[in-house]
């Protein structure tokens, strides 16, 4: 699963609200809870304070159930599982949300070289960072990883009719933690929408959707955390507003083998953990379920092939690379045209 970033400018958020609330002005709604092996929260602006909190909980969770029970490979029972577990290449009826993952997946996948990939589950696994095989360390050349890449690169196989998902080979399976995060956030937004907020934030695990403008009238602003799984030092603050945001990198989930990285994130042409400099990749885009996707196929991309990728479809992606010699513990930045230009 890639490792989104921790939402590092959030207590100075609060803080501004809080001082908003004491101000007489509107009533601040803070909710969290546990969802998809991690924890949501929201923060919005109820400016007519009329909103019920536990209801707009209760809504919040039945929708993150609702989208666990579609897409979580860790549940044996969801649609996802039953899908793998559907050795045929006959249509299956879906969720029209699983429908809608599947298919921008297909969409994303074609844009990015084919780097990203939701059929490498298996490879995932073999490698020891999925759901089944947590652990495991294979050599570059275990049977288990030969076996994996034979029903892996699927992603084009997938159909999507409406509701009726199939695939090209019977054996070929979907894995969706880097895109059905962020549609779970999507979700949220939706529901927090429904309750009349146009001022929040939510996010699940540091994938976030942002609406509005803060207690300051300003844009949310946001940390992009140092990809340093120790320093954990804001890199950099991006403002952001009615958007979705995410960031993947490489700096929390790895092991280390006779001197030798490897990444969680894997390229889909080789099969083998990425071994570029880039360190973590943050997209901000129309929803937060194209920014997790996209933030996944950058960092396989990397900077310099991303870059040129992420211009060309007007993306707006943030890189930070490690370079030895440079400032800020040791890493560099370099961002796209369009990040460029929301941050002006």
């Amino acid at each position: 699963m890639p490792t989104n970033i921790k939402f590092s400018r959030r207590s100075f958020i609060l803080m501004s609200l809080t001082l908003a609330a004491c101000k007489g002005g509107a009533d601040v709604i803070e909710l969290s809870g546990s969802t998809m092996g991690t924890n949501y929260s929201v923060t919005a602006l109820d400016h007519d304070r009329n909103v019920d909190k536990a209801a707009l909980k209760s809504a919040l969770e039945k929708s993150l159930l609702a989208v666990n029970a579609q897409m979580s490979n860790w549940d044996a029972s969801s649609e996802v599982s039953r899908f793998n577990a559907h050795n045929s290449t006959a249509p299956m009826h879906v969720s029209e949300g699983l429908a809608k993952v599947v298919q921008a997946s297909r969409e994303i996948h074609e844009a990015s070289n084919g780097q990203f990939d939701i059929t490498l589950g298996p490879v995932i696994e073999a490698w020891g960072f999925g759901a089944q095989n947590a652990g495991q360390r294979p050599s570059a050349d275990s049977s288990a990883l030969t076996a994996a890449l034979e029903v892996a690169g699927q992603t084009q196989g997938l159909k999507v009719n409406g509701t009726q998902l199939s695939k090209s080979h019977p054996d070929a399976q979907i894995y969706l933690p880097s895109i059905g995060k962020g549609y779970g956030v999507d979700q949220m937004a939706e529901v927090a929408k429904s309750f009349g907020l146009t001022d929040f934030m939510v996010e699940i695990g540091g994938d976030i959707y942002v609406s509005g403008r803060n207690a300051d009238s300003m844009d949310w602003q946001i940390g992009i955390e140092t990809p340093d799984s120790i320093s954990k030092k804001v890199f950099q603050v991006a403002s952001v507003s009615n958007m979705g945001m995410a960031t993947s990198g490489d700096y929390r989930n790895y092991f280390e083998r006779d001197g030798e990285r490897f990444s969680h994130i894997i390229d889909a042409h080789t099969g083998k953990p990425i071994t570029h400099k880039t360190a973590s990749v943050t997209v901000l885009a129309e929803n937060t379920m194209l920014a997790d996707a996209w933030s996944t196929a950058m960092l396989v991309l990397g900077t310099e092939r991303g870059l040129e990728i992420a211009n060309k479809l007007d993306l707006a992606v943030l890189f930070i690379d490690r370079k030895a010699e440079a400032g800020n513990n040791g890493f560099v930045s370099a961002a796209s045209k369009r990040f460029t230009q929301l941050q002006a």
